[in-house]
């Protein structure tokens, strides 16, 4: 479509401004404590260590949610979100969280057992209903890329995975050797992620403000975000016994930029659809004119 010089306004795409840091703060903390409640299970050296674990992923999950409750203009209705499971990934991801949190705490007191798998596996399907209210945002275009959710899934991993080789390095028992690869897979799926949802939103159009917040992100991301993570654990596996430390700052440093990315893609490139025509009226028997779609890539 041929685009037109239209001052800005309530045409071309705004800045929404009903999900700020607090709906942020809900994927960030959803997808680190889902994502290190499923490698507790992999990861904890101990019994005890698995608990804190445990209780440290839920602790994440539970702040995602309580950022959630202060967004709300009424927090005391938040109950209502549990009644459309029919038609909101929103519902969907509260009426998990319930047995998330109890399974959750059930695995933490006995530290152990058959409620472990039941937390880790509710837990995934927990980060799946973030990914899916993402898509589920039709007014957002950076958010309705179909690609978005595996972008949510391999981020929540690499967060949960960073976080377990952090505890893991510092909690009672000696953690697996090999939670190093694990996060370093982990962090290719999310490279792999991200440039297949940048690429689709490239192809499919964003608005301009958008693509002006992820473009220059997007080089800084795969620098800090993936790069720097990426030889961290490489050079922790070769050089591990003289400097134990190269995997918990890689956990660290994959974990955080998890963080920003969710912050960016949320908070910052929230830009709304604005208006567009397919195709120019004009009256009488004029020849019809291409559409416009002001302040869009394309």
């Amino acid at each position: 479509m041929s685009d037109v010089k239209i001052p800005p306004g309530r045409v071309t795409p705004w800045h929404q401004t009903n999900w700020d840091w607090r709906a942020a703060g809900n994927f960030i903390g959803g997808g680190s404590g889902t994502g290190l409640l499923f490698f507790a299970t992999l990861a904890a050296g101990s019994a005890d260590a698995y608990r804190i674990m445990a209780l440290v992923a839920l602790a994440f999950i539970g702040g995602g949610l309580t950022c959630v409750w202060l967004e709300i203009g009424k927090p005391f209705r938040a109950i209502n979100v549990f009644f459309h499971p029919h038609t909101s990934w929103m519902t969907r991801e509260g009426m998990v969280a319930v047995p998330v949190f109890l399974c959750g705490l059930a695995a933490a007191w006995f530290g152990g057992g058959i409620f472990v798998g039941m937390a880790a596996l509710l837990g995934i399907v927990f980060l799946y209903c973030q990914g899916r209210i993402l898509q589920a945002s039709k007014g957002i275009p950076a958010w309705r890329e179909p690609k978005i959710v595996p972008l949510i899934l391999s981020t929540g991993f690499v967060e949960g995975a960073g976080l377990a080789a952090v505890l893991s390095a510092v909690l009672p028992g000696e953690g697996p050797r090999w939670i190093a690869g694990v996060l370093l897979g982990a962090l290719i799926l999310r490279r792999i992620a991200w440039t297949m949802y940048f690429k689709a939103v490239e192809q499919s159009g964003l608005p301009k403000k958008a693509m002006d917040v992820l473009r220059p992100f997007g080089a800084k991301f795969e620098m800090l975000g993936q790069l720097a993570p990426e030889i961290l654990i490489v050079a922790g596996i070769f050089y591990g016994a003289v400097l134990p430390g190269l995997t918990l700052v890689a956990g660290l440093v994959a974990a955080a930029s998890g963080w920003w990315l969710k912050y960016t893609i949320v908070a910052r490139a929230a830009y709304n659809q604005g208006y567009a025509l397919p195709v120019l009226p004009v009256r009488g028997q004029g020849e019809v004119k291409p559409g416009i779609k002001p302040g869009w890539t394309k």
